[in-house]
């Protein structure tokens, strides 16, 4: 009767995996070496501007080449759109009946939570230089205090000409920060709600306080540290009216524990699935299916603008690749399907009351598959089919990847969205799948290698198996 009931419980109930235990050979040094090169690319794309220009090198050196619209696409072609230097459209061409087949995309962000400098950052107070910031995304601003802080950007000068910044990576470089109030005299200060002790326009980058040697002239310490960026980049301050600069942690990827089995870094939300993405389809460049990969912007602002996933420029590369195959982009769009490849909440045991155990994903656990995101009611979602979700759960299990379901949370904890909703306006089916990261928008999150193996070996399946 025991092995019988043992027998009749493993037929039919769900049991949790971990990646760890997966039977295949090596699977934890083949994450452990994957994570090297993962570590590589976060610390060389700390902005969606550096996320492009790495990409770029990376699809050329595998024979991509530039697409522009107009231009004639051709069957079997490596190709891809660079919009603006801020996202990247990556696409190969394949063999098979693309109004049947329809294009294999996977979606994922390279902006993430930072501090832009305001478009009249420079002012002098109290003896001190500071840059005015505007945070960009959702954050605890409590914990970019205090922190070393890095500048990356650009500038372009009045003649047009374009100059890159980047200040704070090279140990030879100077960092920057934000003063806090010191435990003294912070009575007050430690009253207040978390999300009102520290105010946003009071984040304020410390960047000198050396005067400039006349004593004659007002606003000595500006003066002096517009005097170094003008030297060092041939810049005057009225060109931060067309400068894009963000102050962005300057800690570099680590491994973290003593075990070494997890990364921390700025940036997991999302490069820690743009990075698989792309991976994925260098190794399955050959593969008979059309690909496409996407590297998005603004998606932590709602995905505006011309480089969010809520431009027409998705469409208009569909159009462009059906149009290499005499293809209906109806029928295109109406056949394919996508992997929105974004993060999720990793179960945290320091803070377990905001999840639902049963639908927590864990870190260890591997990839993990959201079947909608969203808010207060699933506000904000696509909420992917039963039979999309079935046709992945194939894909995976028959791949033999360890993944997992989870939602972000509790029903009435909060939430948060993916740019699946918007590729889904397009009539493609969509799913949100990623890596579990804990501290999410946090300047220094963490995320397990396993899981970051196991996005890469998902999105290699999605690529390549029917």
């Amino acid at each position: 009767m025991e092995d019988s009931s043992k027998k009749l419980s493993e037929q039919l109930l769900f049991k949790a995996k971990n990646a760890y235990d997966d039977g295949a050979e090596g699977t934890a040094q083949k994450a452990r070496d994957y994570a090297e090169g993962y570590k590589a690319f976060l610390d060389a794309a700390k902005t969606e501007r550096e996320a492009v220009k790495r990409g770029i090198e990376m699809a050329e050196a595998e024979g991509f080449r530039p697409f522009r619209f107009g231009e004639k696409l051709e069957r079997g072609g490596k190709y891809y759109y660079n919009n603006c230097g801020k996202s990247l459209y990556l696409f190969s061409l394949g063999s098979e009946d693309i109004e049947r087949d329809g294009i294999r995309i996977t979606a994922a962000h390279v902006d993430s939570p930072r501090l832009d400098l305001k478009q009249h950052p420079l002012f002098e107070e109290g003896g001190f230089s500071y840059f005015k910031t505007h945070y960009y995304g959702g954050i605890k601003k409590y914990q970019w205090v205090t922190i070393p802080l890095a500048l990356h950007g650009v500038v372009v000068r009045a003649d047009g000409s374009t100059v890159d910044v980047c200040v704070g990576e090279d140990e030879s470089d100077p960092l920057f920060t934000i003063p806090d109030l010191l435990i003294h005299l912070a009575s007050e200060q430690m009253t207040q709600p978390m999300n009102k002790g520290i105010k946003g326009e009071n984040m304020n980058l410390l960047i000198g306080s050396e005067p400039f040697t006349d004593t004659e002239v007002s606003e000595r310490v500006k003066l002096e540290t517009m005097k170094l960026l003008s030297e060092r980049y041939g810049i005057t301050e009225e060109d931060f009216i067309s400068a894009e600069l963000s102050a962005v942690p300057a800690a570099k990827a680590r491994d973290i524990g003593f075990d070494r089995s997890m990364v921390g870094a700025y940036g997991h939300d999302d490069r820690v699935c743009a990075y698989p993405e792309l991976t994925a389809l260098f190794e399955c460049k050959d593969s008979c299916h059309t690909m496409l990969v996407i590297l998005a912007d603004k998606e932590e602002t709602g995905s505006d603008g011309v480089t969010g996933m809520q431009s027409d420029v998705l469409g208009d590369v569909i159009h462009a690749i059906s149009d290499a195959y005499g293809a209906s982009d109806a029928a295109v769009r109406a056949a394919s399907a996508c992997l929105s490849a974004d993060v999720s909440a990793a179960f945290d045991p320091m803070h377990a009351d905001v999840y639902d155990r049963r639908n927590a994903a864990v870190m260890g656990g591997g990839v993990v598959m959201n079947k909608y995101t969203g808010s207060r009611g699933k506000y904000g979602t696509s909420d992917a089919s039963a039979e999309f979700v079935g046709r992945i759960r194939r894909i995976l299990d028959g791949a033999g990847v360890v993944w997992q379901t989870a939602e972000l949370g509790k029903v009435d904890a909060g939430g948060g969205g993916t740019v699946a909703a918007y590729i889904a306006r397009h009539g493609i089916n969509t799913v949100d799948l990623g890596v579990p990261v804990l501290s999410m928008h946090a300047p220094y999150e963490t995320i397990s290698k396993v899981d970051l193996y196991m996005t890469h070996l998902a999105l290699c399946a999605f690529n390549s198996r029917d």
